[in-house]
């Protein structure tokens, strides 16, 4: 297997409902999150020119609008910075942890219809951060599937010797990096994404992963994970 390297990103900030903790809300980014965009094709040219390499082609997003978003600034930015990127692919295989048919309900709203339904128990307290919990409803995905979905896209976008872009959500791209062996259990809660921020990862040519550049942010005790 030849060596390749990827750049994943956390969206911007967007317009976000409170609450609600689907991430397939389908709001845009706000100022604050343009202005993150643009200004995170310049960390990433940095580091490129750091590790002296270059850019892969094709960048993927996530379906949601603010991954989308955010990778048609930082496309646009790069390419003023003098690289070469030809197509954006969205994919769903980079959306965050989906809730089935609770998508986009309050947590209140959730815990009540779970309540009225005699076939499932009452969530557990902390649900919305428990990497293995699974919401018991159609379509519904735990952090740590979500997580495997992303790290399977990652394994499949193998340009040799180029970094690809990849942007999506904070939780399953954490969650997807414990797949691959680059984060630990208890990392996945101690970190979190800066918005618009690269982190950069080398899948060598024995199968492992590495992680090259980019800071974790650190989580304030006792908060939520944020998409």
């Amino acid at each position: 297997m030849p060596k390749s390297y990827h750049a994943f990103f956390r969206h911007g900030a967007y317009h976000q409902w409170a609450d609600v903790p689907s991430a397939r809300q389908p709001w845009a980014l706000s100022d604050e999150g343009i202005q993150q965009a643009r200004a995170g094709a310049r960390v990433l040219h940095d580091m490129l020119i750091e590790q002296d390499l270059m850019l892969a082609p094709v960048a993927f997003c996530s379906r949601q609008l603010r991954a989308w978003q955010t990778a048609d600034l930082l496309i646009a930015a790069l390419r003023d910075l003098g690289h070469e990127i030809t197509n954006l692919k969205e994919t769903s295989a980079l959306a965050e942890r989906g809730l089935g048919s609770a998508a986009n309900l309050s947590v209140a709203q959730i815990e009540q219809a779970l309540a009225a339904d005699p076939r499932h128990d009452a969530p557990p307290n902390g649900w919305k951060s428990d990497s293995d919990y699974c919401l018991p409803l159609e379509g519904a995905e735990s952090l740590m599937m979500a997580g495997a979905r992303v790290a399977t896209h990652l394994e499949h976008r193998n340009r040799p010797d180029r970094v690809t872009i990849h942007v999506g959500h904070g939780a399953s791209f954490r969650h997807a990096c414990y797949h691959l062996g680059l984060l630990s259990r208890d990392d996945i809660a101690r970190f979190s994404m800066f918005h618009a921020r690269p982190s950069l990862i080398c899948h060598e040519a024995d199968g492992t992963w590495r992680y090259l550049a980019g800071a974790w942010k650190i989580r304030e005790p006792k908060s939520e994970p944020k998409d």
